[in-house]
C-alpha cells in the first residue's frame, strides 16, 4: 500500500453514494452459508467459534458486508474450509463501483481499535438518523433515483451495527456546533438528531462525542475533516476527504501530524458533559 493514495470519487463516505452489494459478495455469501450448514453450526452457535457476532455472520452471509481478514482465517479453521473461503476473498468487491479507496478503509474500520473522527462538514454516517441521511441523499447534486436513495440508507444502516457490535473499539467524535445549528433537513430532523447524540452519548461508554463551540478563537482544525484509525495490529491510518478527491494515508510523518491536530482539537472542544449540556440547550431552543 502507498504511503499516501490521491483518489478521485464520485460517491462520497459519509454523505452518500453507497450502491448495492457485489456480486462477489453476494456468492461468497452463499458459500460461507453451504459451509457453515455443513459443519453443522448456526449462525448463533458458531458465533463464539470464531469471535464474531451472529449479525455480523448473517450480514456476510447476505452479501451486505465485506468480511474481515481475521472473519476469514477464523472461518477457515473453524468450518474446516480447506482454503475455500481464503481464495474466494481475494476476489471480493464491497461495492460495485467503489473506488479503491473506500474498500480498503470499510474493512479497517470494521476492525479498528480507535476510530478518531473530526467534522466540520456533516454529522458523520456512524451517528446520523434515517431522516438525516435520506436528507443528504435526496440533496445530492446531481440527484438520485429513489432506488439509489433505498440502496444508500441500507448501505448506512448496516454499516452503524458496528457502534453496537464493536464495544470494545473506542469511538471518538469532534463535530462542529455549526453542523447542528443548520438545521440540515427541518427542525425536527434536527431535533430527532440532537435526541439520537444525547442517547449514544448517555448509553455507549464506548463513544465520546465533542462539539466544537460555533465561538472559538483558536482551531487547529482548519484545513478540514480528518478521520484516523488503529488496526488490531497496531497500526495507525488516516483519511482526509474533499469535495471531489480524497487522501489515503500511512506514512508515519503524515500520521503524526494529524495526531496532533487531532488531539489539539480535542483539548479545544468542549469537554463531553459540557457537549451534552450544549446539545440539550440546542433540544430545548428547537
Amino acid at each position: 500500500m502507498e504511503d499516501t493514495i490521491t483518489t478521485t470519487l464520485t460517491d462520497h463516505y459519509d454523505g452518500g453514494g453507497e450502491p448495492e452489494p457485489s456480486d462477489s459478495l453476494r456468492i461468497f455469501g452463499a458459500v460461507y452459508q453451504a459451509l457453515r450448514e455443513k459443519a453443522g453450526f448456526t449462525q448463533e452457535s458458531l458465533a463464539p467459534e470464531i469471535q464474531y457476532s451472529s449479525h455480523y455472520i448473517a450480514s456476510v452471509e447476505q452479501g451486505r458486508r465485506l468480511p474481515s481478514k481475521t472473519f476469514v482465517e477464523r472461518s477457515e479453521e473453524a468450518l474446516d474450509a480447506g482454503g475455500v473461503l481464503r481464495k474466494g476473498a481475494k476476489y471480493l468487491s464491497r461495492r460495485r463501483g467503489f473506488a479503491s479507496w473506500f474498500r480498503v478503509w470499510a474493512g479497517l474500520e470494521e476492525q479498528a481499535l480507535n476510530l478518531y473522527t473530526y467534522e466540520n462538514r456533516l454529522v458523520p454516517g456512524l451517528l446520523q438518523t434515517e431522516a438525516y441521511a435520506r436528507t443528504l441523499f435526496t440533496q445530492q447534486v446531481p440527484p438520485l433515483g429513489d432506488e439509489k436513495v433505498e440502496a444508500q440508507w441500507a448501505a448506512r444502516s448496516e454499516r452503524q451495527h458496528l457502534l453496537r457490535e464493536r464495544q470494545t473499539t473506542a469511538y471518538d467524535f469532534v463535530l462542529e456546533e455549526h453542523l447542528l445549528l443548520r438545521r440540515t433537513g427541518g427542525a425536527e430532523v434536527t431535533r430527532g438528531l440532537i435526541d439520537h447524540l444525547l442517547d449514544l452519548m448517555a448509553g455507549l461508554r464506548h463513544v465520546q462525542i465533542q462539539i466544537m463551540p460555533l465561538v472559538r478563537e483558536t482551531h487547529a482544525g482548519l484545513a478540514g475533516p480528518m478521520q484516523l484509525l488503529e488496526t488490531p495490529e497496531h497500526q495507525w491510518y488516516a483519511y482526509n476527504e474533499g469535495q471531489r478527491g480524497g487522501l489515503f494515508h500511512s506514512d508515519p510523518k503524515e500520521l503524526s501530524v494529524l495526531h496532533m491536530r487531532y488531539a489539539k482539537l480535542r483539548s479545544q472542544a468542549l469537554t463531553p458533559d459540557d457537549s451534552r449540556s450544549l446539545l440539550e440547550q440546542m433540544r430545548g431552543a428547537l
